[in-house]
């Protein structure tokens, strides 16, 4: 009676204390975030462009279709899905952990001791037979109460992991939808480059046939007819330089969709591409629940708490309760005589762990390190998070005004290709002129087409940084 009343005693005790110590996972993370990012445009809450699904965002048949393909068939994106899986049945193992742990034991045991032995005499003696049977059947029960949270921990740990799962799942999907936009923004350059090289070539086909024409007639010199076609020439070899480019091009974007290589059909032009005109971005505060790898960050501030909660735990006494209950006798024949066979025993233990405790020390103090690292890469994701949207924001303004300026630079050189061409006619203008006109006008042509991609890829890359592609609708 006494033994009970000293285990009911420590019982009532180690809860008390459980009560007091078991502290909660709610990490205290503060960080601290601008008012507005870097950039000359007005900013306000609720107003991003990154809360507009992908479908919406994204006009372009072709393109949707290609990203579509890409999160259901590319491989990052499947193996993301199973490391979902994966830590939803460790998350639910970890639920489990509060359960008792029960095993059905039947074990049968015949036992042959020397006749000459002690328990061989006794046996003979008491049961006249020299050897002994045992059989039983019964069902074990053991519990560990989690009176310093360290299930609560490990729970808190499993359920971050799987959390992260899901925004690294999210993570992978807004980084596939960039990559996969501006693949295709990639393709539309290409496909208008080859078609400026085309109308370059026609032009110096042109001014070819007017060269060998006044050539034939002692106009010009065989010099001028070299050098116009030698023009015409380096024209020509942008086209298959162009073709090879966006071959290449087809089948980096088909294997990002999980796809073999083949031709992509488009159906618009670079220049027919409409993303939002209002370029809203909101308030770097928002990017603490918009973006996913921020997200990810916080988690696992969550995760690194619950396991040094977890490490602390283990310093401390453990309270085990087990008990079994079951049948057992000597002979088969009353191996279920209820209830003469029946037996029961509970047992409880508290463990103090003694020599382990430096080891176990270092485990808290490495675990308490281990959150403060995650702290500070937490604040890092911020920072960086932030930095990506002011610099997104930076280069689509300064492309903007770059495109204005070569876009009328453009136009003065296909002016002063007509000139140039009016002025060859009437022999106002050598073809150096000429040649050197067209030559400009052509690099000039070309920077424009890739200043219009850089513009997409800086709008797409800001939707990205905003954490914009992950959600559907």
């Amino acid at each position: 009676m006494k033994i009970k009343s000293n285990f009911l005693y420590s019982l009532a005790i180690s809860t008390t204390l459980w009560a007091c110590q078991a502290q909660k996972i709610n990490p205290d993370i503060t960080v601290s975030t601008p008012a507005t990012f870097r950039s000359e445009q007005s900013t306000k809450p609720d107003s991003s462009i990154g809360n507009i699904p992908w479908r919406q965002f994204f006009h372009d048949p072709v393109l949707q279709e290609l990203i579509d393909t890409a999160l259901q068939q590319n491989i990052d994106m499947q193996l993301a899905l199973k490391n979902i899986e994966s830590a939803q049945l460790l998350f639910a193992q970890a639920k489990a952990a509060y359960l008792p742990s029960v095993q059905l034991q039947v074990q049968a045991n015949s036992t042959n001791p020397s006749n000459n032995s002690l328990n061989g005499l006794s046996l003979g003696q008491f049961l006249g037979q020299n050897h002994l049977e045992d059989y039983t059947a019964s069902l074990g029960l053991s519990w560990e109460a989690d009176i310093w949270g360290k299930i609560k921990g490990k729970k808190a740990a499993s359920l971050a992991a799987y959390l992260q799962t899901e925004e690294a799942r999210k993570t992978i999907q807004t980084g596939l939808v960039n990559q996969v936009a501006k693949g295709y923004y990639q393709l539309l350059m290409l496909y208008r480059l080859q078609d400026i090289a085309r109308e370059n070539l026609k032009l110096s086909d042109s001014t070819l046939q007017v060269v060998q024409h006044q050539y034939e007639v002692g106009d010009i010199s065989l010099l001028a007819v070299e050098q116009v076609a030698a023009q015409r020439q380096a024209a020509a070899s942008l086209i298959p330089d162009f073709q090879q480019q966006i071959a290449l091009q087809e089948n980096a974007l088909r294997i990002l969709s999980g796809e073999f290589p083949k031709a992509i059909r488009t159906t618009a032009s670079l220049d027919e591409v409409r993303l939002p005109s209002a370029l809203a971005v909101g308030i770097p505060a928002e990017l603490l629940g918009r973006r996913p790898d921020v997200k990810h960050a916080e988690l696992s501030v969550t995760a690194a708490q619950a396991y040094q909660q977890v490490a602390r735990a283990q310093m401390y006494p453990s309270l085990a309760i087990t008990a079994q209950a079951g049948v057992n006798a000597f002979k088969a024949s009353n191996w279920f005589n209820i209830p003469a066979s029946l037996f029961g025993s509970l047992a409880g233990s508290i463990t103090q762990p003694i020599f382990q405790r430096k080891e176990l020390k270092t485990q808290y103090e490495v675990a308490r390190v281990e959150y403060e690292k995650s702290v500070l890469q937490f604040r890092q994701a911020v920072v960086l998070a932030v930095g990506e949207v002011s610099d997104a924001l930076i280069s689509i303004q300064k492309l903007q005004e770059r495109h204005q300026i070569v876009q009328d630079k453009t136009n003065r050189l296909k002016t002063a290709v007509r000139h140039a061409d009016l002025l060859f006619e009437t022999g106002s203008a050598s073809y150096l002129e000429v040649i050197t006109a067209q030559s400009n006008a052509l690099q000039s042509e070309l920077e424009l087409v890739q200043l219009r991609k850089a513009e997409l890829v800086a709008v797409v890359d800001l939707y990205r940084s905003l954490g914009g592609g992950w959600s559907l609708d």
